[in-house]
Formats: structure tokens, C-alpha cells, sequence
């Protein structure tokens, strides 16, 4: 099992709220991290210096994944390279872009004599089948079908399919470095404030955007129908440091921390926080429930993963967007908040 020490790692999109919660994980665990942004100079990439750690076991380095030679300036004496910087958009302009870069980041990877890649993906890749039966528990052995997602217009589900296909076909002789597929989809309303703790007015981000018109009660109906995969940021970045150590780690690893329905997602909130004005309505309880599938984690968590339960998840990030005055959240300060003994 591998541990930081002398190891060397780069994070592609080292910025971008995964990559800084990754960074952070990184730093903790005691490697030195090169991050790949590129525009390293940006006010939005000087959060990471102030992380524990940052100032002496980080660099940023200006790289482009359109551009190989920049990744293979990154990732020069690196033992290991986490691509964090694949998009994840409906935004068909991107695909090129997407899938390009990441073939640049493999390539550039094996020409410098990388040891290990750590690919993040979406769980978009996985669940899209109109095929699939309902009961059918849904595992690593799982791919969207990507006919439906052309039909549907899901452009960044399509984008992680053919990502994953691209590079689980690759020709072994492209590439020396060992690969490892990450499957993670963030639900930033129950993450951990929308970005680590050290980056200041940033800290609310969508999840303080989003919480608060639920708790604010300018939310007056929940979409019943809707269900949402949840897992905190801080074990996502966990998750990929677990299979960037784990040597017999290879191919592909779902991190899904709990699947929920929306109205069950207020509800808890209701239930956590019942002095505020949480809406009760949805807004069709004629209609049932999507019935959602079950994921299994049984591979990560061999590797000793665990996820954060989301009650515990949730309540934190509540009252960190509040004691931190978030502008997103900054009319929940007239409430009390409730006792860390509820959870």
C-alpha cells in the first residue's frame, strides 16, 4: 500500500471543487502536490496556498489539457496524476475538448513515466438505461446506454460513457501508467459548503444557493418525483486517495454515498432543523415515487472506505454556510441554530 512520504501526485483542475477537497485530502495525507491549472496566477486558485500544508508541499503549475506538452511539464517526477479536470457539461461543444484532454492526460502521463492515473468520472456513465430493471443493483459492470442518452440530450453523460470506453480500450502499449476509473457524482446540497473550509466568500457555492431557498421557505413545493445521489466532498477526495494507495486497485469504482428522493431530502431537513419555514408541499402526490436503484459500493469499501452518513452530512453543512455568514445564507443568521446534540 502506497502512503504520501516522497511520493509526488498532480491534480488536473486543482482549483474546481473537487480538485481542492482533493488537494486537501493529498496535503493531509503527507504528499507533495503539483496542481495543473491553466492560469495558475487566478484569484480563484489561492485558497489551495492557505490549506494545511499548502505553502510548503504544493506548486501550481500551468498546464492545458489540449495541451500535451504543458501535462507532460506537470507531470514530470510525478509518481502519480489524479485527471480531476474532465468536464462534466450539456455542453456539446465540450465533448471534443473533453475527450481529447483526456487522452492527452494518459498519453502524457506514460510518456513522462507516470506510475499511476486516477481518472474521475460520473455516475452518469452508469445508471442511463432505460433497459435496466428497477431491482437490478447497479455496479461497476453497469454502462449507460449511450443511444438513450443521444436521444435525451444528456451530453455529459455521453461524455463520461465515451470517456470510460476510450480508455478501457486503449492499447496497452499507449501507456505505462496504471489506471484506475473513479465513478463519483457530487450532491453539492448536502456536501461541505460548497468548497473547502479555507476558501473564504466561495464557501457557499451552489449548496448554500440551494439550501437556502428550501430553508428561507421560498421553496414552495419539493419535485416529488426527483431522487439525487449524495456523498460529501470530503469522502470523494478520500475515495480517490483509497484507490490511488491500494496497489491491487484497477478498473472502475462507484462512490455514491446514499441515493434519496427529494421530498425525503426536505423532509430530514424538516426534521433537523424545524424552526424554519421548510416547505411541506410537493407538487404532485398523485404521481408515485421514481423508484430508485440501488448502488453498490462493495469495492470501495473493501478498500476500507466509508462513507459519512447524510444526516450527519447535512446538518454540518447547514450550520457551517450559517455560523460562517455565507452570502448565499446570510438571512438564516436571524434563526437560532439548533444543538450539535441532535445528530
Amino acid at each position: 500500500m502506497v502512503t504520501g512520504g516522497e511520493q509526488m501526485v498532480c491534480v488536473t483542475g486543482a482549483g474546481g471543487f473537487i480538485g481542492s477537497w482533493l488537494v486537501k485530502e493529498l496535503l493531509h495525507r503527507g504528499y507533495a502536490v503539483r496542481g495543473a491549472a491553466r492560469e495558475p496566477a487566478d484569484i480563484k486558485n489561492a485558497h489551495l496556498y492557505v490549506l494545511d500544508g499548502g505553502r510548503e508541499g504544493l506548486s501550481l503549475y500551468r498546464a492545458d489539457v489540449l495541451d500535451r506538452n504543458s501535462l507532460r511539464a506537470a507531470f514530470a517526477l510525478c509518481d502519480g496524476v489524479f485527471h480531476v479536470a474532465s468536464p462534466v457539461s450539456n455542453d456539446p461543444e465540450l465533448l471534443p475538448a473533453a475527450i481529447e484532454g483526456t487522452k492527452n492526460v494518459i498519453n502524457a502521463a506514460a510518456d513522462m513515466g507516470v506510475k499511476r492515473v486516477v481518472f474521475t468520472s460520473s455516475f452518469g456513465a452508469v445508471y442511463m438505461n432505460p433497459n435496466r430493471r428497477s431491482d437490478q443493483i447497479v455496479d461497476e459492470s453497469c454502462w449507460s446506454d449511450l443511444e438513450f442518452c443521444k436521444q435525451t440530450q444528456v451530453d455529459s453523460h455521453i461524455t463520461n460513457g465515451l470517456l470510460e470506453t476510450i480508455i478501457t480500450n486503449l492499447p496497452h502499449r499507449w501507456y505505462s501508467a496504471e489506471l484506475v476509473l473513479l465513478r463519483e457524482d457530487v450532491g453539492r446540497e448536502d456536501g461541505d459548503g460548497g468548497g473547502v473550509e479555507e476558501r473564504g466568500a466561495a464557501v457557499g457555492g451552489r449548496a448554500g444557493r440551494h439550501l437556502s431557498t428550501y430553508m428561507r421557505g421560498t421553496k414552495e413545493c419539493v419535485p416529488e418525483r426527483r431522487r439525487r445521489v449524495r456523498r460529501r466532498a470530503r469522502d470523494v477526495a478520500r475515495a480517490h486517495a483509497l484507490v490511488y494507495e491500494h496497489r491491487g486497485a484497477h478498473g472502475r469504482y462507484l462512490c455514491i454515498g446514499s441515493v434519496i428522493h427529494r421530498s425525503d431530502f426536505v423532509r430530514l431537513l424538516r426534521e433537523l432543523f424545524p424552526q424554519y419555514p421548510i416547505t411541506s408541499r410537493c407538487e404532485d402526490n398523485s404521481k408515485p415515487m421514481v423508484k430508485s436503484y440501488k448502488f453498490s459500493v462493495q469495492r470501495l469499501e473493501a478498500l476500507g472506505m466509508q462513507f459519512t452518513p447524510l444526516k450527519e452530512s447535512l446538518y454540518n453543512t447547514v450550520i457551517k454556510l450559517t455560523r460562517q455568514g455565507s452570502s448565499t445564507c446570510s438571512n438564516l443568521m436571524s434563526f437560532s441554530l439548533v444543538n450539535h446534540d441532535q445528530i
